[in-house]
């Protein structure tokens, strides 16, 4: 199939959490056999952060104005699905009303709406009765999804939606595997995540709570927006960690905290994708916990569980390195055997096969 895709960045992490998803996911679909035009804003100075390395797998449109949209909307009519992502930041209400109006009246390709943040997509809509789009909903063939499980799915059906799938994160073992420690990353406990509203309490509470009850040790946050946070003095701020960076950070630190949004651990089945690039690194993870994570890994064995900055802590001290590297171990033949986005692309490919109509088949 020719997929046009209207999403945040696939060449930029930078503000961009979903980009290893992104890539993941196009990676194996092109794999697949599948021809992808990935389009994407020029916004939030992602450019200039822009990732190492090249995605062949995709041709990559950037565009720069508004202007721009009613040409890649003509261009993704003539493809056989259009794909709307969530949160591309900007003009998102207009892309998301626009993809169904131009491409119903040119060639009618399919057209999915993927959901990279579907919890706080879906309370924004219930506060929300007049927000416009609960009536766009009905009119895509189907909705995708990063995460959620049975509450989100259940959430998109009840606003009309024709059906629902969840494709989970996963691991591109290709891109993030054990690496050697980096002496200048080396810390007890690191959590990579960038400053928002709904995930700082969280931060506090496991992370930076963590490092003053256990002031003997070393700790490690990463991302952007950190910077004028006041933390403890054995917390040290990285910024902003690229993609090359990934499996430093996560083989350098003894323990990876893994602290998901609060809409997303209320939630539950919504594994983000640094819990599956710390799998692939071979690295310890402590999680929140959230409804739905043995069904990713087992709880004790290959991911540790805490519900405070004091459990957080009671791994810490009593979980040897050692013992960490075992928990590590299996986290990653788990992913490698269950999750890998060969896997999720492959069930994407199958949904979406299903979904197509008799005149594409025909075609």
């Amino acid at each position: 199939m020719k997929i046009f895709v209207f999403a945040s960045s696939i060449t930029s992490s930078y503000w961009n959490g979903a980009a290893t998803y992104y890539r993941g996911i196009y990676k194996h679909l092109h794999a697949l056999g599948h021809e992808i035009t990935f389009a994407e804003p020029d916004i939030y100075d992602r450019q200039r952060h822009r990732d190492a390395g090249s995605f062949p797998y995709v041709n990559v449109i950037i565009y720069n104005s508004p202007n721009d949209i009613e040409y890649l909307l003509q261009r993704a009519s003539q493809a056989d699905l259009v794909i709307k992502h969530s949160g591309v930041g900007a003009a998102d209400e207009r892309l998301e009303r626009d993809v169904l109006i131009c491409c119903q009246a040119y060639n009618s390709p399919m057209i999915v709406f993927w959901d990279v943040d579907a919890p706080a997509t879906l309370a924004r809509v219930e506060e929300n009765p007049r927000d416009p789009f609960r009536e766009l909903v009905p009119q895509y063939d189907a909705i995708f999804t990063y995460g959620g499980g049975p509450r989100v799915c259940r959430q998109y059906l009840e606003l009309e939606a024709k059906q629902c799938f969840p494709i989970y994160n996963a691991l591109d073992p290709e891109t993030h595997y054990p690496v050697a420690a980096h002496s200048l990353l080396r810390c007890d406990l690191a959590f990579v995540g960038n400053r928002l509203p709904d995930r700082e309490r969280r931060v506090e509470e496991f992370m930076l709570r963590a490092a003053e009850l256990a002031p003997e040790m070393a700790f490690l946050l990463g991302g952007e927006g950190w910077a004028d946070k006041p933390v403890p003095r054995n917390l040290r701020k990285i910024g902003h960690v690229g993609t090359d960076q990934h499996n430093f950070v996560n083989c350098s630190a003894r323990m990876v905290l893994n602290i998901n949004r609060d809409s997303m651990a209320s939630t539950g089945f919504s594994p983000p994708t640094r819990v599956f690039e710390a799998a692939g690194a071979g690295a310890c993870v402590v999680s929140d916990a959230w409804t739905g994570i043995e069904q990713f890994f087992t709880p004790g064995e290959e991911i540790l569980l805490a519900s405070s900055a004091e459990q957080v802590v009671q791994h810490l001290r009593s979980v040897s390195s050692e013992q960490a590297k075992a928990i590590g171990k299996k986290m990653r033949q788990r992913a490698l055997r269950e999750h890998t986005y060969a896997q999720r692309a492959a069930q994407a490919e199958e949904i979406l096969q299903s979904l197509r109509r008799p005149a594409q088949v025909a075609a």
